[in-house]
């Protein structure tokens, strides 16, 4: 199988809440429409896509799952250094998500935190 392209798509419930989240930790906006909120993320520029959770739901031909309940993904974004993963918790917080972990090594040579975005979907912020 041969693709051309990835990207992700997630449900969430209020597209100004999960584009204001977005935007005020600095993730450069790829559009939006009255089902959707997009972003690029890293210097690949891949995509998450973040529709209305009504809207996703009959395209995925069943329902989503409930970030409370349990993780559906984790996607990881690489920090430069240790400052920036401590940075980017406080702008995360500050931007309104939840830290669900402290920055904390991980290993040797491994330092990061998890968070959750304001509908609960989780990343991974992380220096190695």
């Amino acid at each position: 199988m041969k693709t051309k392209k990835i990207w992700a798509n997630f449900g969430v419930r209020d597209l100004e809440r999960t584009t204001a989240f977005y935007k005020e930790l600095g993730f450069k906006h790829n559009g939006a429409s009255d089902q959707l909120t997009s972003f690029f993320f890293g210097e690949e520029n891949f995509i998450i896509h973040f529709f209305l959770k009504d809207a996703l739901e009959p395209g995925m031909k069943g329902q989503i799952i409930d970030t409370k309940a349990g993780n559906e993904i984790i996607f990881t974004l690489s920090a430069d250094s240790k400052e920036a993963v401590d940075s980017w918790e406080k702008e995360v917080r500050q931007a309104g998500g939840t830290i669900v972990s402290m920055p904390e090594e991980f290993g040797k040579g491994y330092y990061g935190f998890v968070f959750a975005d304001p509908d609960g979907h989780r990343f991974n912020v992380f220096y190695m």
